[in-house]
């Protein structure tokens, strides 16, 4: 009944839980002794195969097993709709470790699900998937959704959180006006903040890298204003930071974006500096994150605050964790140790590709 293991994704102090069946149904799901529907103000949901559920961070971290229902539904009709029997599925789950988490982040699958999961794998084991954009190559046909959720299912089983970015190819095509129905979103926006464990996340969304007015875009974007929204977001995090940044508990702050913007490239891809270099100075004067965690570019990089690829003063470390080739998919593990972070590129060859150590405190 389930297309894959379901997917569990950190957004703001919720787990959202979403899956895929393979008929029409309605869906809940039960941890401990609450159930957590899938309804539209009181409706049950039955029209989309995708499914989704909110379940609180503390809860789930709690109990550390889920239970999800699924009512095949025959016919609905205005009067007595016809169902057949519920079918439940047990999954485990491990909340993040506060100390020694295992961290992989992969982007820019672009449609490819062999090659990155198996970089993933030579990592080895994870305690949190991280995927920052472009795992599809674009939003013009609706399947292509499977194909992260293919590799939540490979790689995390339903046992472990994921946090999702959106990138600028997932912008392209007819259904990238629909892309938050189909991936975690807060509130429909494709930025939000995320805490698991000890750490603490902020998602910013730099949409396409080129001018609204690009031709390539044919008029069917306005990433202009889309991001000015999100540095009043910046400001209103910071104004919250005690249930934020700065909650008791929180040892780690990160900043995941697909495009490094503290990073200027050459045309056309130059836009926006003002902007990136307002977000950069808010959060390093604010959130003083400890890594900035980026994809876009297909190459890796470790770059330091003030390197020359520190255009728009970078806040913290920046790590550039995905590089694409034909045959070969590179990714990148962290672990997260007291005041440091440990950092690995492997591929898909099953190869170390290099590792980093990174300091920064607490």
């Amino acid at each position: 009944m389930l297309k894959t293991a379901p997917a569990v994704f950190a957004v703001g102090n919720e787990y959202e839980i979403m899956v895929s069946v393979t008929a029409e149904a309605l869906f809940w799901v039960r941890v401990g002794d609450t159930c957590y529907y899938d309804e539209s103000n009181g409706v049950m949901r039955s029209l989309s195969e995708l499914h989704r559920v909110k379940v609180p961070v503390e809860q789930l971290d709690k109990e550390r097993q889920y239970t999800v229902c699924v009512r095949p539904l025959v016919e609905r009709r205005p009067y007595f709709s016809e169902t057949a029997e519920v079918q439940e599925f047990v999954f485990s789950f491990s909340p993040v470790p506060a100390q020694g988490a295992r961290l992989y982040h992969m982007a820019d699958a672009h449609d490819r699900i062999d090659q990155p999961v198996q970089a993933a794998k030579t990592f080895g084991d994870i305690d949190l998937l991280i995927l920052n954009g472009d795992i599809i190559s674009d939003s013009g046909d609706p399947a292509r959704f499977h194909n992260i959720y293919e590799i939540c299912s490979r790689l995390t089983g339903g046992e472990h959180p994921t946090v999702f970015s959106r990138g600028n190819h997932d912008m392209r095509g007819g259904y990238a006006e629909r892309f938050a129905e189909y991936t975690p979103n807060h509130l429909g926006n494709t930025y939000y903040t995320f805490r698991v464990g000890s750490l603490w996340g902020i998602l910013l969304d730099c949409g396409e890298d080129k001018r609204d007015d690009c031709p390539e875009y044919g008029y069917t974007v306005r990433c202009r204003e889309f991001r000015r929204r999100q540095t009043a977001f910046i400001k209103d995090v910071i104004t919250r930071s005690e249930q934020e940044y700065a909650a008791p508990g929180v040892t780690t702050r990160l900043v995941i974006s697909h495009h490094p913007f503290t990073h200027k490239i050459h045309a056309p891809f130059d836009i926006e500096g003002e902007v990136y270099t307002e977000w950069a100075a808010l959060l390093k004067e604010h959130v003083k994150p400890h890594l900035m965690l980026c994809g876009h570019l297909h190459r890796l990089g470790v770059w330091e605050p003030g390197c020359e690829d520190d255009t728009y003063g970078q806040p913290c470390t920046v790590i550039v964790g995905s590089a694409v080739e034909e045959n070969t998919h590179t990714g990148c593990g962290i672990v997260l140790n007291e005041g440091s972070a440990d950092v690995t590129f492997v591929d898909s060859d099953g190869n170390t590709v290099s590792k980093h150590a990174v300091i920064y405190g607490v």
